[in-house]
């Protein structure tokens, strides 16, 4: 009993050794074209954080899509954040003032669970853009 005790309290205190913090920059322009996350797509584990970085000013980071009982986060203006997705899924997320542009992003954390519904309620986000209209399908295209 005493060995199973220890392995257990040894997992628990290895588990945040083992998360990953990501890390995916706000920028007006990059690989993907004018006001993008980069990367706009990441697949990440449970317990994983992701730190949303201030490469050019006037952005900020917030979910807008999130697997059923998901926490949801809304970063301020130029603020760097740092997100911990507490629900397996897919997370869809945007720089509010470029939206219409369709700066967005997705996180798949591990399995994704919610992703017809994802794609669905994306769907009628993009309808929203007046440029780049595909970019988002394109993100949520990577998620298997």
């Amino acid at each position: 009993m005493k060995k199973f005790a220890f392995a257990a309290l040894l997992s628990m205190i290895s588990m945040p050794l083992l998360a990953a913090e990501h890390q995916v920059k706000m920028l007006n322009n990059g690989k993907d074209g004018s006001m993008v996350f980069e990367p706009s797509f990441l697949k990440i584990e449970k317990g994983d954080t992701v730190k949303f970085v201030k490469g050019d000013a006037s952005h900020n980071s917030a979910s807008v899509i999130v697997p059923a009982n998901a926490k949801q986060w809304k970063g301020k203006m130029d603020e760097e954040i740092v997100v911990k997705p507490d629900q397996e899924g897919v997370y869809v997320y945007v720089c509010d003032p470029h939206k219409m542009m369709a700066m967005a992003g997705v996180i798949q954390v591990g399995k994704a669970t919610n992703l017809e519904e994802a794609k669905k309620e994306a769907e009628s986000l993009s309808k929203t853009f007046v440029m780049n209209k595909d970019r988002l399908s394109k993100a949520l295209a990577q998620v298997k």
